[in-house]
């Protein structure tokens, strides 16, 4: 809960904080319209959302104006040529309301390519690869990191997942019951976990404590 009030209300601009500051690029979000924060984020849901038409109109739906290049570019980055070029209409691909027609996998991939049409600065995932199996999810991982490398992108990952949090981030904040636990790096929570809920939830969990090993 307490992350995404953080990701849903606070960097949106929803609520602003009483105490403390929300800063994107350097900037206090209140010193930015609702507007200007929101058009830097990218938010892809724990459950894709897809909307009744095509493959097409529901990547482009993130951005209208777009050419088809920079649609089939969005659906390279998320993983999606690999199903629509199964289809024999591929992107004229009918899709009905809620994408019923559809995998759950299929559905996050599409709404990544939303996400990533849209060119966002700030991208967040909620539970990313909860709908995956494990040969896409494990390929959908490598395509997270190469996507924030490549693009420069802030990439904010709220996940319940501890192997998730610590393969996928240079950085991992622990909330417990609304306050942080710890924040560090992967490397730094497993050697040197704050608590006893950090180890038990993280380390007890993994079961790696003797055998992560990182550069």
């Amino acid at each position: 809960g307490s992350e995404m009030c953080i990701r849903d209300s606070l960097i949106p601009r929803f609520y602003d904080v009483t105490e403390g500051r929300v800063l994107v690029d350097g900037v206090d979000v209140r010193e930015m319209t609702q507007k200007e924060v929101r058009s830097r984020l990218g938010y892809v849901p724990q459950k894709g959302v897809l909307f009744s038409g095509n493959i097409a109109s529901n990547i482009m739906f993130g951005n209208p104006a777009g050419s088809e290049q920079e649609m089939t570019e969005a659906a390279q980055i998320a993983q999606a040529v690999e199903f629509i070029d199964t289809k024999p209409e591929r992107y004229k691909s009918p899709i009905s309301q809620g994408g019923a027609n559809v995998s759950g996998g299929q559905k996050q991939r599409v709404a990544l390519a939303r996400t990533m049409v849209m060119k966002p600065k700030i991208l967040l995932l909620d539970e990313p690869l909860s709908a995956l199996d494990g040969v896409i999810k494990e390929s959908i991982k490598s395509k997270i990191k190469e996507i924030a490398r490549e693009f420069s992108l802030t990439t904010i990952i709220v996940t319940h997942d501890p192997e998730e949090a610590l393969t996928l981030s240079d950085k991992v904040l622990i909330i417990n019951d609304g306050e942080i636990a710890q924040y560090g790096t992967p490397k730094e929570i497993i050697q040197q976990p704050a608590d006893d809920f950090v180890e038990n939830f993280i380390l007890n969990q993994l079961e790696i404590c003797l055998l992560y090993t990182s550069p």
